[in-house]
């Protein structure tokens, strides 16, 4: 697996005929045990693709079976993303290429790399990590994947 370079807009390198193939599928590895993880998987799952996103619980033995190189302690504690080429993307970048993959926000997700959009996804990273730490409890001990918060007219449906 390779480290993708935070900074690079996902997609945006063009490549020549032999060259690596864009991306076709991402795998999210999100914390099952994280209401607001599960939330935003559900949001996740709700949009239409562009490129197909498998979520899968962190730490799982899926996820250790599917990427047994990644280091599996860290990958609850911040979003990790994967490509099928073996790109890997963490924390705002896997945020990013999540709003990629998405048909509704592939604009925004390249706006979100340049300098003028790079604070506003550094500084929305860091609101959610705070919020998951200060206002939701984790689930229940002993439960393989909790149910999302009530969300309102925006919650999972």
């Amino acid at each position: 697996m390779t480290e993708a370079a935070p900074a690079a807009a996902p997609g945006s390198v063009p490549y020549a005929a032999g060259g690596p193939a864009p991306v076709r599928r991402l795998t999210v590895l999100y914390d099952a045990q994280c209401p607001l993880c599960v939330h935003l998987r559900h949001w996740l799952q709700r949009q239409r693709q562009l490129v197909p996103l498998d979520l899968v619980p962190a730490g799982s033995a899926e996820a250790r079976r599917r990427f047994p190189e990644l280091d599996h302690s860290a990958t609850p504690a911040e979003l990790t993303v994967v490509g099928d080429l073996g790109q890997v993307y963490r924390e705002a970048s896997a945020w990013i290429v999540c709003l990629w993959a998405l048909a509704k926000y592939r604009s925004r997700a390249h706006w979100l790399t340049t300098p003028a959009g790079r604070p506003f996804v550094r500084g929305t990273v860091l609101a959610a990590a705070r919020y998951r730490s200060l206002a939701l409890p984790t689930c229940a001990p002993g439960v393989r994947e909790c149910a999302a918060p009530p969300g309102g007219p925006w919650g999972p449906r």
